[in-house]
């Protein structure tokens, strides 16, 4: 009698998990992709906070500062008030300060993409391999320290960054010494607020963390 064949026996558990892995592993450019739209979404959040525009130029608002200790109060309320605009006003300082240096701004763009593409986002089971070469995590995350000093402190993105981030903070300190903030309700602001600068850097700082970490903490 003959012989019935047998037929291929698949685990699904197993193709299960085999395609669970293939299809829940981002690219590098996914990562990159969730990264700028939690990024975005959070400048975008942070810049619906800001005080109206008509309030930070009304003309009727300024006046020349008696003594240097009511300007630097005048410069703290005010900043505490406005901390959105004027750190807005700082990022279209720094952005035209770019766009008037293009080299510079592909410099910066490019230091930007190897860090994220090279180190930040890259799976960790795939090596790094430039010209035959394979590099592992530690060569990797030296090579990029190596460039961003040679990038920031031996070319002009440093100096460029300092004179505009100096001009930037000169032009808030000219109008939160100058802006009477005595028809401001700073009493009615938001408590988690109260600390200004540091706590919108903090919270896109966070946010870049919480995208980058999961790749970066499988190196560690």
């Amino acid at each position: 009698m003959a012989s019935t064949p047998t037929l291929p026996v698949s685990n699904p558990q197993t193709t299960g998990e085999s395609q669970q892995s293939t299809t829940t592993t981002p690219t590098p450019f996914l990562r990159v992709r969730s990264f700028l739209t939690r990024l975005f979404g959070y400048t975008r959040r942070a810049l619906s906070n800001r005080r109206p525009w008509t309030e930070l130029v009304d003309r009727t608002a300024f006046s020349r500062p008696d003594t240097l200790s009511e300007a630097a109060s005048r410069v703290r309320k005010n900043f505490s008030y406005f901390r959105v605009n004027y750190l807005t006003l700082l990022a279209l300082v720094l952005a035209v300060s770019l766009l008037y240096h293009p080299f510079t701004l592909i410099l910066l763009l490019s230091l930007l993409a190897a860090w994220l593409f090279l180190y930040a986002f890259r799976p960790s089971d795939q090596p790094l391999v430039i010209l035959s070469r394979t590099f592992s995590d530690g060569e990797t995350l030296i090579g990029l320290v190596l460039l961003t000093v040679i990038v920031v402190f031996l070319t002009s993105v440093g100096s460029l960054l300092i004179s505009a981030g100096m001009v930037g903070l000169a032009i808030v300190a000219a109008h939160g010494a100058f802006r009477v903030p005595e028809d401001l309700f700073l009493d009615d602001q938001d408590p988690s607020g109260s600390s200004g600068l540091f706590s919108y850097i903090g919270g896109v700082a966070s946010t870049a963390a919480a995208a980058a970490g999961p790749a970066v903490i499988s190196r560690v």
